[in-house]
């Protein structure tokens, strides 16, 4: 029997964020071949029920009135691994899609064998979330995604810095002038934590601080110190604290 790491030779992942209200609402197909040993890619994204909202209404979300997208490229192979690692380790509903996901299907030597539904949803998505940023990287649609962080003890300052390029599957640690490559998997969790927490910008700083604590910059140029202008959301998820573990983990890791 042909294995699936063997047989599958692509996957076409087609998503629709349901009942998220504009400008958020988009759906989005991204279809992958690597049949031929290359990587390729071919993205259409399209924000949805955009017509009752002003540019104004826009713009304030953060958005612009021309956020659809399009390409058609290629991405590099490293991420074929992880993409038939979820796809192998995956168990598929029978449950139609009501309020929003993503569907995933299979395809063999080109063939579409079905769309399929995935249990994980958040697995699928938070890996299409992924490879389109790779896919904006690529084309330097977007910069890697730095955050800059500070940890003050004492009269002891230390500087470092996480870097995630989504374009070759790496993150890169920086401390002292020296970096080093960190666990994908780690890093990732990490990053998604850092933007879990409420950021208070009234209270944040164009420099880090140099009294005792710890501090953020998530790439926008602000200084955020935590506990004070970075506070938890929920009550029973001390995030704040989780940023801090993180850091100072890889502060004191080689």
């Amino acid at each position: 029997m042909t294995s699936t790491k063997n047989s599958i030779t692509g996957l076409v992942l087609e998503y629709d964020s349901g009942i998220i209200p504009p400008p958020y609402s988009h759906v989005f197909r991204l279809a992958l071949d690597w049949s031929s040993g290359d990587l390729s890619t071919v993205l259409d994204l399209h924000y949805t029920e955009r017509e009752e909202l002003s540019e104004e209404e826009i713009f304030d979300e953060g958005f612009t009135p021309n956020d659809d997208y399009s390409h058609k490229g290629t991405l590099n192979s490293v991420w074929i691994k992880p993409l038939l690692q979820l796809y192998e380790t995956t168990r598929w509903s029978s449950k139609e899609i009501e309020d929003g996901g993503i569907t995933v299907t299979p395809l063999e030597k080109g063939k579409d064998e079905g769309v399929k539904i995935p249990s994980n949803q958040e697995e699928w998505q938070l890996m299409a979330q992924d490879l389109i940023q790779a896919i904006y990287e690529t084309v330097k649609k977007e910069a890697p995604l730095k955050i800059d962080y500070r940890q003050v003890e004492g009269d002891q300052i230390t500087d470092c810095s996480l870097t995630v390029h989504f374009s070759v599957r790496e993150v890169i640690f920086e401390k002292k002038g020296a970096s080093r490559v960190v666990n994908w998997e780690y890093a990732i969790q990490l990053i998604k934590i850092v933007f879990t927490p409420d950021y208070h910008y009234e209270l944040a700083k164009e420099e880090a601080g140099t009294k005792r604590g710890a501090y953020i910059n998530c790439g926008d140029g602000y200084w955020h110190e935590l506990g004070k202008g970075v506070m938890n959301i929920d009550p029973s998820f001390d995030a704040v604290k989780k940023i801090r573990t993180g850091f100072a983990d890889l502060i004191e890791g080689e």
